[in-house]
């Protein structure tokens, strides 16, 4: 069994759709939801799921990263996917879970991504830039927001007449129809990691 930790900072419908694909599974296992924001739509989302849910504030992040690793070792975490967390996560965590931290950006890194480039400001941007077209990437977390190996990238045209609404509602679709595939892809590489050891 895999045992996946799922990393949230808003509203949480990545979060809540990675929930729903590994529900019937019986290899995987969504075993809590981390938020740093008590008031976030995905407490309620992982409420309803029945979620361990545990709510770590920025300063604890911070300030106390060995006991969250000892936490997250405790309820044998294998893998920490980071739906819209808007935290960066400490060099410690990284290096207690190598290779098995990922994130999803809405744009196609290395363009439109590191510090405050989230959400609506990415797809602002890349208006403002008059791309021809979008995207979303899954990537490996390292110690740079933003710069970890890519492991999925998928595109969307941006029209001329693009507003911010419409190309966030491409990019969720998008995000909802991949981020699974591409956490999927991880979690198989994961178990054959475990089995050759």
């Amino acid at each position: 069994m895999i045992n996946v930790a799922l990393f949230a900072s808003g509203e949480g419908t990545n979060a809540e759709n990675l929930i729903h694909y590994f529900s019937a599974s019986k290899e995987v296992k969504i075993k809590l939801v981390v938020t740093n924001n008590a008031d976030a739509g995905i407490v309620k989302r992982a409420e309803l799921h029945k979620k361990n849910i545990q709510i770590i504030s920025k300063q604890a992040l911070t300030n106390y990263t060995e006991q969250i690793i000892d936490f997250l070792q405790t309820e044998k975490v294998d893998l920490i996917v980071l739906a819209g967390f808007l935290l960066k996560i400490p060099e410690k965590l990284i290096q207690a879970f190598p290779n098995r931290i990922i994130n999803i950006h809405p744009a196609l890194l290395p363009k439109y991504g590191g510090k405050g480039m989230y959400g609506r400001h990415v797809h602002e941007a890349v208006i403002k830039a008059k791309e021809k077209e979008s995207g979303i990437t899954v990537h490996y977390v390292n110690e740079e927001y933003d710069k970890g190996a890519t492991i999925l990238q998928e595109l969307c045209k941006v029209d001329e007449h693009e507003t911010i609404e419409t190309l966030e509602e491409k990019i969720r679709t998008l995000e909802h129809f991949y981020f699974p595939k591409a956490v999927e892809k991880v979690i198989e590489e994961l178990r054959s990691t475990q089995r050759n050891q």
